[in-house]
């Protein structure tokens, strides 16, 4: 892998009226790719772009937690509360349930943006998504994802060999 920060791509936008109804707790909507680097404390620089909308929706307040698809998600706080109040109205009796609780719930947490704009991503979580150095910031909506660069280029090359047999979910779809 090369190199450390560079490549933004997409921008941070505040949803016009969005509101909590909508579905954006916070207002902001993040999307783009960026590659950068975690320092060797483990602190994650949050571009600008990302800064604007996390310290404007949450106060700079944010959640960390584990992604069953291996990366971790990064939400504003005011966001991830009403997704962990929902989630833990399910019944822990369901194992299913339970563990996705666990994983979610139980990797949770809580981080601030320092006033140099990064975040200290905990070293649980690091191990969990595999991040060393190089790191790469996917906007999602209402939340970041932050994935192990190597392993983000890998799903890359996975998702570009579409398979021919889409979900009929996506029928009608087109860009």
């Amino acid at each position: 892998m090369a190199a450390g920060p560079a490549a933004d791509h997409g921008g941070n936008e505040r949803a016009a009226g969005a509101s909590p109804t909508d579905g954006e707790a916070t207002g902001a909507t993040f999307r783009g790719v960026t590659e950068l680097s975690l320092d060797a404390k483990g602190r994650l620089a949050i571009p600008a772009r990302h800064r604007d909308g996390l310290v404007n929706g949450s106060g700079g307040e944010l959640v960390l937690t584990a992604d069953p698809g291996g990366c971790l998600l990064i939400f504003p706080r005011l966001a991830w509360e009403p997704l962990q109040q929902q989630l833990m109205s399910f019944s822990s009796f369901n194992e299913t349930v339970r563990r996705l609780q666990r994983l979610l719930v139980g990797h949770a947490d809580d981080v601030e943006i320092d006033a140099a704009g990064r975040i200290l991503v905990p070293p649980a979580l690091r191990r969990f998504a595999g991040l060393d150095k190089y790191v790469v910031l996917v906007g999602q909506g209402r939340k970041l994802e932050l994935w192990d660069a190597s392993r983000w280029q890998a799903l890359t090359a996975q998702s570009i060999a579409l398979p021919a047999d889409l979900p009929s979910d996506l029928a009608g779809f087109s860009l």
